[in-house]
């Protein structure tokens, strides 16, 4: 009866510490907030870059530039929600909300 019971209680602590390990964290979101409230001047010359790699520089001044701010503005905006709700766990379980890419950097050419 004692193995038993010790054998479920440790499976309820392992699937207990599995179910969390997918989980973000609070100070995972208040990191990408920060993260994002000061990287996203940078969206700028990323949009910029890549329109002027894909259509050529007569877009990049154009497109590319409204492009960036829309993405700079959208980026600014997402790292004061994910900064000022870090505690809550909204979206479920402090998924990010910009998804890709979650952080600036992941997927920029600088």
């Amino acid at each position: 009866m004692k193995k038993a019971f010790l054998a479920a209680l440790v499976l309820l602590l392992m699937i207990n510490i599995a179910a969390t390990a997918f989980c973000d964290t609070p100070v995972t979101k208040l990191g990408r907030g920060c993260a994002n409230m000061l990287t996203f001047p940078l969206e700028v010359p990323e949009q910029i870059s890549r329109v002027n790699n894909s259509d050529g520089p007569f877009a990049a001044s154009t497109v590319g530039v409204l492009k960036g701010l829309g993405c700079a503005i959208g980026r600014a905006c997402v790292g004061v929600f994910e900064a000022a709700t870090f505690m809550m766990p909204f979206p479920k379980d402090y998924k990010p909300v910009l998804k890709d890419p979650e952080y600036f950097l992941e997927t920029s050419n600088f």
